[in-house]
């Protein structure tokens, strides 16, 4: 059984869309509360925690939905679409920063070894940054899947009308990424066992 995420839908709907197109202030901001936070965690996850370019994307998104609403047709679900927005706002910054060399780079975590308490606490956090940037690795074509699994709850069908491929496409980078993220994180298996 899939497990979805909660999400905030059932107050948008036509009326709210038409709106919008009209121009009507207090339906974008309807639109905005609703799906601020699903756009910024999208884009948190796409670019491996950098709060900075997330709130950029998260912005750059909510501009070019004032002037692109009205492209939008109603064949699909408005978060389905929300999200192609989404996903092609991380890819193109992606590749507007790969010109630019990354200023130092993270290195792998060495075995945890006994630990305190406390210090059991920060190592589930470098647990977490670990999963993080090896997600952050990840091609976009791979990387986009895992986050709509996961993080968004979408099931295969939805990903597949949000990236524009077929299920088996979806399918396939999932496995893909897996495969990925097992290699890269192999280093913290002996540690989440313990």
């Amino acid at each position: 059984m899939e497990q979805r995420a909660v999400m905030a839908e059932p107050i948008i709907d036509e009326r709210v869309i038409e709106a919008c197109r009209q121009g009507d202030r207090e339906a974008f901001r309807l639109l905005f509360e609703t799906y601020k936070d699903r756009v910024f965690s999208i884009a948190a996850y796409s670019f491996g925690g950098d709060e900075t370019a997330a709130s950029d994307v998260s912005q750059q998104i909510f501009l070019k939905l004032m002037t692109t609403i009205g492209q939008f047709r109603g064949d699909s679900a408005f978060t389905t679409w929300l999200y192609r927005l989404v996903v092609n706002a991380c890819t193109d910054e992606q590749r507007k920063r790969r010109r630019f060399l990354p200023f130092g780079e993270s290195t792998p975590m060495n075995k945890i070894e006994d630990r305190r308490p406390q210090e059991k606490h920060y190592a589930k956090l470098e647990v977490a940054d670990s999963v993080q940037a090896a997600i952050k690795q990840l091609s976009p074509k791979l990387r986009m899947p895992i986050l709509l699994k996961y993080v968004e709850g979408l099931s295969y069908e939805e990903i597949a009308g949000v990236l524009g491929c077929s299920r088996g496409t979806v399918a396939s980078r999932l496995n893909r990424g897996h495969q990925a993220l097992a290699r890269r994180l192999a280093h913290l298996r002996d540690e989440v066992l313990e």
